[in-house]
């Protein structure tokens, strides 16, 4: 392909979660713009992301500041669950108030997408395998059933989460922490309660089991070298609190950030931005990644909307309540995963 055959667009967004999506929908008219999904609109065949499918009060906020109603089919049943926090170091468990909205992910991210206008040149089941920065334009590299396409754009957004192609490409030596998620599937589980579980021996992250209808998830976040052996240990340990859950009808499993410092963060440069999970905007003691993938989202679009020229360090001012919100965050995980402080938290905090 010939480089004058090669359209130029003004900005490119790689991804289409909730943080891509959300910016695609927010941006202005004004823009040409072209975005790259793994996903379809199939909602049997398409991509899905590994996900425990929680809403976080802070998503729910930013969603209802945008005038976004979840439709009814999003919803996972129950709703709303109990917390029940499990201490396998101690041996002991507590209940605590809950107030996460239990989703089905996978829907919620084809809904985001369904905002998207018109006017946006969605390319679906497409991956992105390379991009480099020509001094004027972003040339992005992309694979859609089978066939290999070029892109040229101005402005450059990464929206591709915990394995962001743009973040290693331009930003390699910007490294985060990451965690091997591995979830499985139950069917016939008598269980009501949405499940933290703490183990020290299991690794420095926590376990979750969420009820989905007539199914049951189990995951965890663990070292990448030994996940699929913890997970199994995991399995083995729960089987003490009568959680018995047989033989699992789905497994999942997919990298997952989990900052450790500020200077983890990476906004991006030079005409291109990471919002998002590819940002390292998620959660390090809940691993909570929508909340602020809807917020820089936000933020990003606006600055797009209602500036001439936008600039990294317009966008890394714009985020600083972010970044600072997470960085409190790394210090509020000194308590959770703390023992002690656990302890005590069961003690006077907890409705066993």
């Amino acid at each position: 392909m010939k480089d004058s055959d090669i359209k130029i667009y003004d900005i490119a967004i790689i991804g289409l979660g909730p943080a891509g999506a959300l910016f695609a929908s927010l941006l202005n008219s004004k823009f040409s713009v072209v975005a790259f999904d793994k996903k379809s609109n199939d909602l049997s065949t398409s991509y899905k992301k590994p996900c425990g499918g929680l809403l976080a009060p802070d998503a729910q906020k930013m969603l209802l500041k945008l005038g976004l109603e979840l439709p009814e089919n999003i919803y996972s049943q129950p709703r709303n669950c109990k917390l029940k926090v499990i201490d396998l170091n101690i041996n002991t468990y507590a209940y605590f108030q809950n107030s996460y909205i239990n989703i089905d992910r996978h829907r919620f991210d084809i809904w985001l997408k369904s905002k998207i206008p018109s006017n946006v040149n969605i390319i679906d089941n497409s991956i992105c395998t390379d991009i480099y920065y020509d001094g004027e334009y972003y040339i992005i590299t992309v694979i859609c059933n089978k066939v290999t396409y070029e892109y040229k754009s101005k402005y450059l957004i990464g929206a591709d989460g915990a394995s962001s192609i743009v973040r290693k490409k331009l930003y390699p030596r910007k490294k985060i922490s990451s965690y091997l998620s591995v979830q499985q599937w139950f069917d016939d589980v008598n269980l009501s309660d949405y499940i933290c579980i703490f183990d020290s021996k299991l690794g420095d992250c926590y376990s979750w089991g969420i009820p989905k209808g007539d199914k049951f998830i189990l995951g965890g976040a663990f070292s990448i070298a030994e996940g699929k052996y913890k997970f199994e240990c995991l399995k083995n340990k729960l089987q003490l609190y009568e959680i018995n859950l047989g033989v699992p009808v789905k497994t999942e499993a997919c990298i997952v950030l989990r900052p450790s410092n500020p200077f983890e963060f990476c906004c991006g440069n030079h005409n291109a931005f990471l919002i998002g999970e590819s940002a390292g905007f998620i959660s390090p003691s809940s691993l909570d990644g929508i909340s602020y993938a809807l917020e820089s989202a936000y933020i990003l679009s606006n600055l797009f909307n209602f500036s001439n020229n936008i600039s990294s360090f317009d966008y890394q001012k714009a985020t600083f309540f972010i970044k600072l919100k997470l960085s409190l965050k790394l210090l509020k995980n000194f308590f959770i995963y703390n023992q002690f402080f656990r302890y005590i938290f069961f003690k006077f905090w907890s409705n066993k």
